[in-house]
């Protein structure tokens, strides 16, 4: 394609390149980038202990959790698919006094892209007698939330890859219909899937730490893209068959376990308002396990307070002024009485 451009009395002319025109989309090209961490984890399933598979209508399923053992490093690889390859995510280690154990720790520049764009699980998946959080950049070819309307964000690639927190693989109907809700051919939906009590499902929800700060920030009307870079870390919770006990744990594991920091830029007085409202501590339901708070909302995520979705402490960091701020505290004793941690 011809363009051209008059300078004075010179005409200048080029040609575009088609992908230079829309690379600046918000959210164009996430797809993509998580189909390579797909296909990464695909061609280690074995080290990752992962199970492929492809359904009637050509859908690729990795299994992380459901019939496949999967494991600390599947979790971390789970993660990574869906924050669509922008984030670095390991395993690290944090407050003893708070959990001896394993920490998952998310590192970030593109914050935005990984945690709301990718990460944010805003797809409920619903078909028959099948339900199931649905995550990752698949979210933007459905294009369907008030959130992505709200930042605007789309993305044209030909394909969807997604995260499906559920205890069972997804049916060939299934399938079938999530692609006709993104709008493409089933043979382009890519679906990586654990169970949340699983190993590698308790690595990839604890791996939430910042988003939760990030929708926390959109909640309260601040502008994303003043998020530079993000830091998050929090303590992975022991697995357990039992469903309420395994949500409760992971949220318990973000919500009194859960630090992050933010590098900002705009105005100190923003940040120290905002911040206030920012931890956890801010909702009235704080200081309770989470299994109990959802137990009481007859386990209808919609039904709790939005409020109490948020790291236990925050911290942030103004770069256009060099002051800081730290909101809320952990909660050793919270995350010790979730995780059942006895102590002889």
């Amino acid at each position: 394609m011809l363009r051209f451009i008059t300078v004075g009395t010179t005409v200048l002319r080029f040609r575009a390149n088609k992908a230079s025109l829309v690379k600046n989309r918000v959210g164009e090209g996430l797809n993509r980038a998580a189909h390579v961490c797909f296909l990464d984890a695909a061609q280690r399933k074995h080290e990752l202990q992962v199970v492929s598979s492809q359904l009637e209508c050509r859908t690729q399923v990795l299994d992380f959790g459901v019939q496949a053992r999967g494991g600390l490093a599947a979790g971390l690889q789970l993660a990574t698919i869906c924050m669509a390859g922008r984030a670095s995510i390991v395993l690290s280690s944090g407050d003893r006094s708070v959990w001896p154990g394993p920490w998952v720790q998310v590192t970030t520049d593109h914050a935005l892209d990984a945690c709301m764009l990718s990460q944010y699980a805003g797809w409920p998946v619903k078909h028959e007698k099948f339900f199931a959080m649905g995550s990752g950049a698949m979210r933007l070819r459905r294009g369907r939330e008030q959130l992505l309307q709200d930042l605007q964000a789309s993305d044209a690639d030909d394909l969807a890859v997604g995260t499906l927190e559920c205890d069972e693989l997804p049916s060939n109907a299934l399938a079938e219909a999530m692609a006709d809700e993104c709008g493409i051919d089933p043979s382009q939906l890519y679906l990586a899937v654990a169970p949340t009590r699983s190993t590698a499902g308790c690595v990839q929800v604890v791996a939430r730490c910042v988003e939760t700060c990030m929708h926390k920030l959109h909640e309260l009307g601040f502008e994303l893209n003043r998020v530079l870079s993000a830091h998050g870390l929090a303590p992975v919770p022991p697995a357990t068959p039992d469903f309420a006990a395994g949500i409760g744990r992971t949220n318990d594991a973000i919500l009194y376990g859960g630090h992050v920091v933010l590098w900002m830029d705009t105005d100190d007085e923003q940040l120290a308002d905002i911040g206030a409202r920012l931890p956890s501590s801010a909702s009235p339901d704080f200081g309770r396990p989470f299994a109990e708070i959802f137990k009481q909302c007859n386990y209808d995520f919609y039904k709790i307070d939005p409020g109490l979705f948020s790291p236990a402490e925050v911290t942030l960091m103004n770069v256009r002024t060099g002051n800081s701020w730290r909101f809320g505290a952990l909660r050793g004793d919270l995350v010790s009485q979730s995780f059942g941690t006895r102590i002889l």
